[in-house]
């Protein structure tokens, strides 16, 4: 029986137009078994709030060098709540300063990866902090 894969969105808000990191980790997070979705650069909060609806996500994960962070971020997180859908975890990596990331997490954003975290650090804390849900069709 084939077990039921996290469903990850991986994207690319604001004005930032680089994306080495973001296909890096989507590589990784898929080779450790995850259905990964990438939406691409440069995407609205709603549009991205819309494919993680649409895509019946388990996390988000932004990537952002622009230092947009702060206003982008906690967009996303009260578009998910009014979207209903305040259940889909959000975390974020990037250029983000240290002392950014108490008020990120105080936002909604569940954890923030600094530059130098290694991708399997990632993928461990998703491994720890995300079950798939039971009721969703199995992956093939």
């Amino acid at each position: 029986m084939t077990e039921k894969k996290i469903r990850v969105l991986i994207a690319k808000p604001g004005l930032d137009g680089h994306d080495r990191g973001a296909k890096v980790v989507s590589r990784a997070l898929r080779d450790a078994g995850m259905e990964v979705i990438y939406t691409g650069l440069r995407r609205t909060p709603e549009e991205i709030v819309q494919a993680a609806v649409q895509e019946d996500v388990d996390l988000i994960g932004l990537s952002l060098l622009s230092g947009a962070h702060n206003t982008l971020f906690p967009r996303i997180t009260k578009l998910l709540r009014e979207q209903g859908a305040g259940d889909v975890m959000v975390i974020a990596g990037g250029i983000i300063p240290q002392q950014d990331v108490e008020g990120l997490k105080s936002e909604g954003v569940a954890e923030v990866f600094l530059p130098g975290t290694s991708t399997e650090e990632i993928v461990e804390w998703i491994h720890k902090n995300i079950q798939p849900p039971s009721d969703r069709p199995i992956s093939p």
